[in-house]
C-alpha cells in the first residue's frame, strides 16, 4: 500500500470515528431540552477558565498551595500561639540590638520650638555619631564602605555643598548638573564598550538601575503581546530582580547554577525559554559567589531567540571595566559582545562615587525610550522623567562626576589593581585550609567560603567575636568577604586569613558542635518551611528602623491571619 492510499485509509477511519462521537452525543443529548443544553455549555466554559486561571498564576500552585497549608496550620490554636511567642521574642530581641541607646539618650520626637544653633546642631551630630560602634575605617567589614579616603571625601562635600539645591528635573535651570548627568554616561558606556548609540541615565542605586532595565523590556513584552512577561535569571542573581518582578507584575524565573562553578547553566536556561520570555539576565559578577555568570553563551540565546539581554555588573562594574588594564584577563562581559542589550554598574561602589548613584546603560536609545515615562495629558503640563523619581539630587550627580574626573583611569586602575591581588591572595589561602572551600572559582573582589564538615555559621560567629562584620548567606549556607581599597591596607588581608585559619582548627576539633547565637538564627531561618514567617520578621526588622519608642514586640497583637484582635 503506497503512501496516498494509507491515507486515504485513514481519513475514512477518521470519519466513522468522528461519526459514531456524533451519534453518542446526540443520543444523550435527545432527551435534553435547549435552555438545559446552554447552560451546560455555560457552565462548562466557565470552569474550564477557572481552572486555567486557578493554574496558571504567575505563582506556582505548589507554592500557593504550601502557602494555604501553613496558614491553616497557624490556624490550630496551641501550634499559632507557640508560633506566635516565638515571632513575638526574636522581633524583641530584634529591637532590643537595633534601638538600644546610650545612657542619657532620648529620641526626638517632635521640632524644637526654637531652631537651634548651626554649632548646637553639631554637637548633636557629634552624639550621634558616638553610636557607630563598627569601625569600618579599619577594614574589617565586607563591601559597605568601598573606600572613604579623606581627601576625596573634602572633595565631595564642598561639590555636593556647591549643588545641594540643584535638580535635573529642571535642566534650563540647572544647566550644569544636567552636563555633568550627560557626561557620567557617556564616560560609562565608553568603559563599557559601547558604541554611538548606547546611552543611559543616572540612578539612585543599583536596585533602581535594575528596576528601570526590567521595566524597559516589560513594555517592549507588552508590546509584541506578551500577557505575563517572565525574566530568565540565575538563582544567584541579587533580589532587585525579585523586586522588579514583584513591582512590574512579571515573573521572575531561577535558573539553577553549575554547583562546581557557580555559574548559571546556559542549557537550563535555554529550556525555559519561551513565548513569554521577555528578558535574560546574567551577572558580572554576582554578589553571593563573586562568580562571572558565562555572558557570551548567554548572549547567544538572546541573538537566536531575539531576546534583551541584561548583565547586572552593579557590583563590581567600576572593576571588571579596569582589570585588563590592571593585567587581569576576563572573558568579554560588556557592549563588545553581541546580545547584551543593558548593563546596570553602581558608582557609588568600586566607582567611589558617593552613597545613592548608579548607572543604567542601553546599547541602543529604542532600549532608553521604553525605560522613560510620559504624562502628556496632565493639567500641570506635559510631565516627562527618565526613571523613577521625579526630582533627584543634583548634590549626587555633581559628586559623582567629580569622583571619576578626580580618580581618572589611572586612579582606576590602581585601586582596581590593589583590590584584585588581595582578593585573589586571600581566595588562594582560604582554599589551602582544611575544613573549608572557596565557592567556584571567583575572579573579582568577593570570596565565599562554605564547609562541609561543619556549620559554617559558627566560623561566621567567631570572626565576628573578633571584630569582623562579613556576609552570611544561604542556600548553600556560606560567608564571604567583598574586598575594598579598605581591605588593601598593610596587614588586613593576613589577619584575616590567619584568623580564618585559627577558627577552622578550634571548630575542626569538635565539628559536629551546634552553632549559637546570631548564626543559629541565620541557619534556623532557612529551615523553615513556611517562608511567610521570615517575612513578617523582617517586615519587623524593617518597622524597627523606624521606631522611636523602647523595644517591644511589633505583632505582640496579631493572630495567625496577620490581622488585628
Amino acid at each position: 500500500m503506497d503512501y496516498w492510499s494509507a491515507l486515504e485509509v485513514y481519513k475514512e477511519m477518521l470519519l466513522v470515528y468522528l461519526e459514531e462521537g456524533r451519534r453518542q452525543v446526540n443520543s444523550r443529548c435527545s432527551d435534553l431540552e435547549p435552555w438545559q443544553l446552554i447552560g451546560a455549555s455555560v457552565l462548562t466554559t466557565l470552569g474550564i477558565l477557572w481552572l486555567k486561571g486557578f493554574l496558571f498564576q504567575q505563582e506556582s500552585l505548589t507554592s500557593r498551595i504550601k502557602k494555604q497549608c501553613f496558614r491553616l496550620i497557624r490556624k490550630i490554636p496551641f501550634v499559632g500561639d507557640s508560633i506566635q511567642r516565638q515571632l513575638n521574642k526574636a522581633l524583641d530581641d530584634m529591637s532590643a540590638s537595633l534601638c538600644t541607646l546610650k545612657e542619657g539618650m532620648s529620641y526626638t520626637k517632635q521640632l524644637p520650638s526654637k531652631g537651634l544653633t548651626q554649632t548646637q546642631v553639631m554637637e548633636k551630630i557629634k552624639e550621634y555619631d558616638t553610636l557607630n560602634e563598627v569601625q569600618w575605617e579599619k577594614g574589617c567589614v565586607s563591601g559597605a564602605v568601598y573606600w572613604g579616603d579623606e581627601t576625596l571625601t573634602k572633595l565631595l562635600v564642598k561639590v555636593y555643598g556647591d549643588f545641594a539645591w540643584s535638580n535635573p528635573l529642571h535642566p534650563d535651570i540647572f544647566p550644569g548638573v544636567r552636563k555633568m548627568e550627560a557626561e557620567v554616561v557617556r564616560m560609562s558606556c565608553t568603559l563599557f564598550h559601547g558604541g554611538p548609540n548606547s546611552c543611559g541615565t543616572v540612578t539612585s542605586g543599583g536596585t533602581e538601575s535594575i528596576l528601570m532595565a526590567c521595566k524597559a523590556y516589560r513594555d517592549m513584552a507588552h508590546e509584541r503581546g506578551v500577557k505575563y512577561p517572565e525574566i530568565l535569571a540565575p538563582v544567584s542573581v541579587h533580589a532587585a530582580f525579585d523586586k522588579a518582578a514583584h513591582y512590574f507584575g512579571m515573573k521572575l524565573v531561577h535558573i539553577p547554577l553549575d554547583q562546581k562553578t557557580m555559574k548559571v547553566d546556559v542549557k537550563a536556561m535555554r529550556r525555559a525559554i519561551s513565548k513569554n520570555t521577555a528578558m535574560l539576565v546574567c551577572s558580572a559578577p554576582q554578589f553571593p559567589h563573586g562568580i562571572i555568570d558565562p555572558v557570551e553563551d548567554v548572549a547567544k540565546l538572546a541573538v537566536r531567540y531575539n531576546i534583551p539581554l541584561h548583565v547586572d555588573a552593579c557590583l563590581g562594574g567600576f572593576l571588571i571595566v579596569f582589570m585588563e588594564k590592571a593585567g587581569y584577563s576576563l572573558s568579554p562581559f560588556d557592549f563588545r559582545v553581541k546580545g547584551v542589550t543593558s548593563i546596570s554598574a553602581d558608582t557609588h561602589k568600586y566607582g567611589y562615587a558617593p552613597k545613592g548613584s548608579s548607572v543604567i546603560l542601553y546599547s541602543d536609545k529604542r532600549y532608553r525610550h521604553y525605560q522613560y515615562f510620559v504624562a502628556p495629558d496632565w493639567q500641570g503640563g506635559i510631565y516627562a522623567s527618565p526613571s523613577v523619581a521625579g526630582s533627584r539630587p543634583g548634590g549626587i550627580i555633581a559628586a559623582c562626576w567629580a569622583t571619576m574626573m578626580y580618580m581618572g583611569e589611572s586612579g582606576y586602575v590602581d585601586a582596581t589593581r590593589k583590590i584584585i591581588s588581595t582578593a585573589r591572595k586571600i581566595r588562594n589561602e582560604i582554599k589551602k585550609i582544611k575544613g573549608v572551600f572557596v565557592f567556584g572559582n571567583p575572579e573579582v573582589s568577593v570570596v565565599a567560603i562554605g564547609s562541609e564538615v561543619f556549620d559554617i555559621f559558627r566560623l561566621s560567629n567567631a570572626l565576628t567575636s573578633n571584630g569582623w562584620n562579613l556576609n552570611t548567606l544561604q542556600y548553600p549556607s556560606s560567608i564571604h568577604i567583598c574586598c575594598t581599597v579598605l581591605h588593601t591596607q598593610p596587614g588586613i588581608a593576613d589577619r584575616f586569613i590567619r584568623e580564618v585559619k585559627d577558627q577552622v582548627a578550634i571548630i575542626m576539633k569538635n565539628p559536629k558542635e551546634k552553632t549559637t547565637g546570631k548564626g543559629a538564627i541565620y541557619g534556623m531561618a532557612q529551615a523553615i518551611p513556611d517562608r511567610t514567617l521570615v517575612t513578617e520578621i523582617s517586615r519587623g526588622f524593617l518597622d524597627c528602623l523606624y521606631s522611636t519608642e523602647a523595644p517591644k514586640s511589633n505583632i505582640s497583637h496579631m493572630n495567625g491571619n496577620g490581622k488585628a484582635h
